[in-house]
């Protein structure tokens, strides 16, 4: 990562600018940017027209881009009243989200307000934000379009503003107590309090950072600010069918961060792979093949399926631990050693302790189901001590 200071004309060392401004009540604009060149000097105008004359301000720019925004942000700063620093990563780890938690880590002030680089959150509203949070002692104060007074009216088209609706009621759903009182944890404009978060509690995965923060780490205190999300000044919208992709496994890594969450979904996995073996087998048997080879044969599918999805949706951010033929060997080892302890284990049950055979087979795929996601999570995915991939998994794993 390079760290770049743009340093307005007669305000000195940077040192000393991060100490004059971190004192109660000033405020830090972490800005993620991805190639927003043609934003960032109108975003820079407008901090500058409504926010130092009403609260000391810095503007940390943690920057993805690959076109010359870092230049034209340095550029732009030589006319602020205020210090901006640039922060610019050759790798985008975490996506926006990441760049946020970075923005976080590098801020000095007492709070940290996050906005858009695309013009679509008002500076204007940032002392305001910073305002109810000092009022209400809240850790975390959210700019909310669906609160009284808000307005998602810079959302383009039909399509996007369904989106945007429809993941908002998905992540509320999954998170009603961590959400309580948020009317919008898709926004990506809010203020939180330097004491409020950890930064190394965080695993951002694309661009719905204030989701992560909340769940992960929810100040006890929410308080909200209506605004009208505006029109993009320039460029198009990030806001892509793969981002809506890591938005979702993202919800489900939230979602699975609990052991017992984790056990459920694993479940679901391993129940949605008889759909894949069971066509299987059908497909061998109805060429000829015996049963028997055709069952070992077509369970394989579902190992396969099983495996991908695990892979996916479960443990994405352990799978750095391993090289994947470990774990895919590893993983169809124990998903195979099922069937060979099951059979044993129904007959100890009905010939020793007098079981009938219903029960005694559903206590034995219970019994065999958490002996294998035990044994797929401590043996599959469980980071090795001391090993150079378990040093490193939270920066590579991706």
């Amino acid at each position: 990562m390079t760290y770049e200071h743009t340093v307005p004309g007669e305000l000195g060392d940077p040192a000393v600018r991060a100490a004059e401004v971190a004192e109660p009540g000033a405020v830090t604009l972490v800005v993620p940017t991805f190639n927003e060149s043609a934003n960032v000097r109108q975003l820079l105008h407008r901090i500058t027209e409504s926010v130092p004359s009403r609260l000391p301000c810095e503007v940390v720019f943690v920057d993805d881009s690959t076109d010359d925004t870092p230049d034209v942000i340095r550029a732009a700063a030589q006319d602020c009243p205020f210090p901006v620093t640039v922060l610019h990563r050759e790798q985008p780890v975490g996506g926006l989200g990441g760049a946020v938690v970075e923005g976080l880590r590098a801020a000095a002030s007492e709070w940290i307000v996050v906005m858009d680089g695309d013009c679509q959150h008002p500076p204007s509203l940032v002392p305001e934000l910073v305002a109810t949070g000092e009022r209400t002692n809240a850790g975390l104060v959210v700019a909310s379009r669906y609160t009284e007074g808000g307005s998602r009216a810079g959302l383009a088209g039909g399509y996007r503003i369904a989106v945007s609706r429809g993941a908002t009621w998905l992540a509320k759903a999954l998170f009603p107590r961590r959400l309580r009182g948020i009317s919008d944890p898709m926004s990506g404009f809010f203020a939180i309090r330097r004491s409020a978060v950890t930064a190394e509690v965080l695993k951002p995965l694309g661009y719905k950072i204030l989701l992560e923060l909340a769940v992960r780490s929810r100040p006890r205190t929410v308080a909200e600010v209506p605004f009208v999300f505006q029109d993009r000044f320039a460029g198009e919208s990030k806001s892509t069918a793969k981002e809506g992709f890591r938005f979702l496994r993202h919800l489900v890594g939230l979602r699975t961060a609990t052991p017992a969450a984790r056990m459920a979904v694993f479940g679901l996995i391993g129940a949605s792979g008889f759909v894949p073996n069971l066509a299987g087998l059908a497909a061998l048997t109805g060429l000829g093949l015996h049963y028997v080879p055709a069952e070992i044969l077509a369970n394989q599918l579902g190992v396969a399926w099983n495996f991908l999805l695990v892979e996916q949706l479960l443990f994405r951010e352990r799978r750095a631990h391993r090289r994947w033929w470990d774990r895919a060997g590893r993983f169809a080892l124990l998903a195979n050693a099922d069937l060979v302890l099951r059979i044993p284990l129904i007959a100890v049950l009905v010939d020793r302790f007098g079981m009938a055979v219903l029960p005694a087979t559903a206590l034995a795929l219970v019994t065999t189901f958490v002996v294998r996601f035990v044994g797929t999570e401590a043996l599959v995915y469980l980071p090795r001590r001391g090993t150079a991939a378990d040093r490193t998994a939270p920066e590579t794993a991706r």
